[in-house]
């Protein structure tokens, strides 16, 4: 089958490469020059928790010329109406696009391409892209660590579905979820917790968990997740065999004693991992906050839920994105002054 890793940047490279030292071939695509011309020249190359280097078939945009049954989107979500509505012509007859991303971007994605075409899929794993060729593996390089969940979102084609199965399990263990929206909401809450407070404070998921102040934090934005899931009737699933509502879902002084100490133990495999919206502050772009916290927020206004943390995260997300604030440590004052 003819598939392509759309933004193969920090993840998709590293996804990229396995896929591709397994067997399989695969197109990585990204609009930045530079990384795809070392991406032909010298490989992919995987450092952090694992190192290796892997000859990769890379190219713009531009360059594409087939089409594909099978699209990897892992692009930003903030430009998915103009990206997915210009992959249309890349995707053959019977091709799906399976997307990757943060938030839960498979209602938007299926407005343009149909139910039928759409899959869904979360990464329970980090990198930090370095370009030029070059992606770090953040998260433990362990099979139970470099987890999938993917669903399907409408009466999906079951050969294509499968084989997507099978190209994720070349890297990580992969599981089928019938209730694909409670694993995007498993994914959510550990991405509004953690990758918010990462980016308002410039630090790692590691300091984050290890530290009470910011650790405090980080559970409530979690319980705001929660509990808006619940008012929605939405089952939060698992994520990497953890029930997360289990451990963090507190009711008394004594069970949020309990997940605040289990919060730095559930993130250690994780502790090296910065959010990738730092990248897009460094480079003077807009983040997708408003597709992460934002996300709770908006849930949490219907459902008449209220969620403060998450609120003042997006907030103080969008100060920074303004240049009106710095990503550092000092803005957790900001949220407990709120």
């Amino acid at each position: 089958m003819n598939v392509a890793i759309y933004g193969a940047g920090g993840m998709g490279t590293i996804l990229g490469a396995y896929i591709t030292k397994a067997g399989y071939e695969i197109d990585l695509i990204n609009r930045n020059k530079e990384h795809i011309e070392a991406l032909k020249k010298g490989g992919a190359s995987i450092i952090g928790k694992i190192e290796f280097t892997q000859k990769v078939k890379a190219l713009l945009p531009e360059e594409m010329s087939k089409k594909y049954d099978i699209i990897l989107l892992m692009t930003k979500q903030r430009h998915n109406k103009e990206i997915v509505k210009k992959l249309i012509p890349h995707l053959s007859e019977k091709g799906v696009i399976c997307t990757m991303q943060n938030g839960i971007p498979e209602l938007s994605i299926s407005e343009i391409i149909g139910k039928d075409k759409t899959i869904g899929c979360t990464m329970s794993w980090g990198a930090t892209f370095h370009g030029k060729g070059i992606s770090e593996l953040t998260s433990e390089a362990t099979r139970e660590t470099m987890t999938f969940s993917i669903g399907k979102y409408g009466n999906n084609d079951i050969e294509l579905f499968n084989y997507i199965v099978e190209l994720l399990n070349t890297m990580g263990n992969v599981t089928i979820e019938d209730n694909f929206i409670g694993a995007r909401w498993a994914k959510l809450l550990v991405n509004a917790a953690f990758s918010g407070l990462s980016l308002i404070t410039n630090t790692s998921f590691g300091i984050i968990a290890k530290d009470k102040k910011s650790r405090l934090l980080a559970l409530h934005a979690i319980k705001e997740c929660i509990d808006v899931a619940n008012a929605a009737n939405i089952k939060i699933e698992p994520i990497q065999g953890k029930d997360v509502v289990k451990l963090m879902d507190y009711n008394n002084s004594f069970k949020k004693r309990i997940s605040l100490f289990l919060l730095p133990i559930a993130m250690r495999k994780h502790k090296s991992i910065k959010s990738s919206m730092l990248r897009d502050i460094d480079r003077g772009r807009k983040t997708e906050i408003d597709s992460i916290n934002g996300v709770v927020c908006m849930y949490g206004d219907k459902v008449n839920v209220e969620t403060p943390i998450n609120d003042k995260i997006v907030e103080i997300a969008h100060l920074i994105e303004d240049k009106e604030l710095k990503p550092e440590w000092n803005n957790l004052q900001l949220l407990f002054d709120s």
